[in-house]
């Protein structure tokens, strides 16, 4: 019998392209876990636990101080930006803060364009339709957005998405514990930061919004860090909200994101479960 090539049998693996390392950790999913039967555990307690480790920090003011510094800010932030991106405006997010354009330009929209684009390829290659199919949502809300809506409109939905995007965002950090393994994010642990960073933001913001239903003292009006209209008053000053309609949106939004939260957590449960099952 001939021997196999020497080559086949040493040649490395092939490295991953710096720009896939990203794409992959999202698309690969393969129950590869050390512990099944400890995973699905861990997959039932991990989002309560969380959860009502958030709302106890919340409660008091040093931990209520902690989390919105440097866990809700970020989260809220980001949110403002990514509205921005998907309404074909540049910006940047910074400290209590988001930098963006006064006008649409091209080099964004094509930058992020050019990245879904990207994502859905990845996605159809590895055969995941769900992605291929989040992937091509997230196509058409950016034409939209971009194409779709006028500047002030865009203005409006930029300045909405700092709590409205910013819960959304929290949700999907949340939701990405149940993704990913056998990736780097799962074995590396990031899974756990990611968690810990979306319930803690989601909390901050969503409990402003539930608790101005009952006492409307508690809608962030007023003024931020250096100066700027908070986003409550200028979305009542500049585009006509009232009072009502600004807490409404932003609870009914924050009942959504905790709803969609809530599937892919028994969703994500049953599937650890049943792999615990199945390897046992």
């Amino acid at each position: 019998m001939p021997a196999a090539p020497v080559a086949a049998a040493t040649a490395p693996a092939e490295m991953p392209k710096p720009a896939g390392l990203i794409a992959g950790s999202l698309i690969e999913d393969p129950e590869k876990v050390e512990d099944p039967d400890r995973e699905w555990k861990l997959c039932a307690g991990a989002v309560p636990a969380m959860l009502l480790l958030a709302v106890a920090f919340h409660s008091f003011e040093l931990g209520h101080f902690v989390q919105r510094t440097f866990l809700t800010m970020p989260v809220h932030e980001l949110g403002h930006a990514l509205a921005a991106w998907f309404s074909g405006f540049g910006a940047i997010p910074t400290l209590w803060h988001t930098k963006v354009s006064e006008a649409r330009g091209i080099g964004t929209p094509l930058l992020l364009l050019g990245l879904l684009g990207f994502l859905v390829v990845r996605a159809w290659r590895a055969q995941n339709h769900a992605l291929v199919a989040l992937g091509g949502a997230l196509i058409v809300v950016q034409a939209v957005c971009t194409l779709g809506i006028k500047p002030k409109t865009a203005e409006m939905l930029i300045v909405f998405g700092g709590d409205a995007v910013g819960m959304m965002l929290a949700a999907a950090l949340m939701g990405s514990f149940f993704f990913g393994k056998g990736s780097d994010l799962y074995k590396g642990g990031l899974r756990w930061g990611f968690l810990a960073i979306g319930a803690a933001a989601y909390v901050d913001m969503f409990e402003v919004w539930m608790a101005a239903r009952r006492d409307t003292g508690r809608i962030p009006f007023g003024e931020q860090e250096g100066g700027a209209l908070s986003d409550a008053t200028r979305l009542v000053d500049d585009f006509g909200w009232t009072g009502e309609e600004l807490v409404r949106r932003h609870f009914v939004l924050g009942v959504v994101c905790l709803v969609a939260v809530l599937a892919v957590w028994a969703w994500g449960v049953w599937r650890a479960w049943r792999t615990a099952k199945d390897t046992g």
